[in-house]
């Protein structure tokens, strides 16, 4: 796609975000680069936008050093205890922590690096097996086990919500991982700083605007259908 749609896509989807996430107060947009070259991706960092989100170790490894330095870059598809180690010090926060042994390896692979990781608390709500999260009734745990590791810095709560047609239908879910968000934010656990929460795709990213989402992962609706 041409540099100048990729920054008219973003203007119109900061505009329709800002205006559906009313009292809440505008979402951060996280632009997906999955399959996106890094030369491509770069335009969207003159449009002002500061996070980009990879869903794939290998790929962001073959692409991040030609990415603009101003982005921060978020993994945010499921991790492999295997691979943090190759991602530890390249990345500025992991959305994917979803269970307690990829929390210890991500400790144990950032205090070798000085580091204490940045990570949201990706939650299945919608109990999808194909899908990574925690379940809603082992979140608490997680959450505290995290807190108490010195390389982990929870900061928030991610989901990916169900594919589907009829947006109305998955309103509950964005809804109720509001609940959690301000619950935890609210305990203020020692350890954590919730001030994230990662919700909303390409399809249904104005809905979770509408429910309280701070940031939304776009990838098709800015840079086109992947390659």
């Amino acid at each position: 796609m041409e540099p100048e749609q990729i920054r008219a896509n973003i203007a119109r989807w900061q505009q329709r975000l800002q205006e559906a996430s009313g009292h809440f107060g505008g979402v951060e947009i996280c632009a997906v680069t999955k399959t996106h070259a890094a030369a491509e991706v770069n335009c969207a960092a003159d449009a002002g936008i500061r996070t980009i989100g990879e869903n794939r170790v290998q790929e962001l490894m073959g692409k991040i050093d030609g990415l603009d330095p101003r982005f921060r870059t978020h993994l945010i598809g499921q991790l492999q205890t295997n691979k943090v180690r190759t991602i530890i010090d390249r990345v500025d926060m992991i959305q994917s922590l979803d269970r307690p042994a990829l929390a210890e390896e991500i400790s144990r692979q950032a205090v070798r690096h000085g580091l204490s990781m940045p990570v949201l608390i990706q939650v299945n709500l919608a109990r999808e097996p194909q899908k990574g999260g925690v379940y809603e009734e082992d979140l608490d745990a997680l959450i505290r086990l995290a807190a108490s590791l010195p390389g982990v810095h929870p900061q928030g709560l991610m989901a990916v919500m169900p594919a589907t047609n009829d947006l109305e239908t998955i309103r509950p879910l964005f809804r109720q991982m509001r609940r959690l968000f301000e619950q935890y934010r609210d305990a203020a656990i020692p350890g954590t700083e919730f001030q994230t929460l990662s919700m909303g795709m390409s399809g249904d990213a104005e809905l979770a605007a509408e429910e309280g989402a701070t940031m939304v992962r776009l990838g098709s609706a800015l840079f086109g259908k992947r390659m």
